[in-house]
């Protein structure tokens, strides 16, 4: 007896998917941040609590699991590329930030292009009025550190 195939998922369900994570994402470290509560159990509400709609789920659990635990080393790739201590960013553009550089430093499998977009995007959503520039700025100087290889390649 054969297993029933699970149905594949196109590129652009798949885009969506990580979008929608992003999103959920953003919004659970901006929690973090200002609350200190355990992103285990701010992962534990969001799943209880709210719908997920088309997420992809364990996207959205690396990604908020990931962040923190790799804080110090996102910010300090970050921090160099600001005009201001990381401290005193918006926190909403510093979970966008965070989130990014996560993205660039831990998910090699994302182009860095897709990177810089979603977290313009995101700024567009939630951040300040003209926060989606401070992101690009700061993630456009980054990533040549970040992705200098990827870079290198794409020119």
């Amino acid at each position: 007896m054969t297993e029933p195939e699970t149905p594949r998922l196109t590129a652009r369900q798949i885009s969506r998917a990580r979008h929608a994570a992003r999103r959920l994402a953003v919004q659970s470290l901006y929690q973090w941040q200002i609350t200190g509560d355990q992103p285990k159990d701010i992962l534990a509400q969001f799943k209880g609590e709210r719908p997920l709609g088309d997420a992809d789920v364990e996207y959205f659990r690396e990604l908020l699991l990931g962040v923190p635990e790799h804080r110090a080393a996102i910010d300090a790739a970050i921090s160099p590329y600001l005009d201001r201590p990381l401290e005193r960013v918006d926190p909403v553009e510093r979970a966008i930030l965070r989130l990014a550089g996560y993205e660039m430093m831990q998910r090699l499998d994302v182009p860095y292009r897709v990177i810089i977009n979603e977290a313009v995007d995101l700024a567009k959503v939630f951040g300040a009025e003209q926060g989606h520039r401070f992101i690009n700025g700061v993630l456009d100087k980054a990533v040549r550190q970040l992705r200098a290889v990827e870079i290198g390649g794409a020119r």
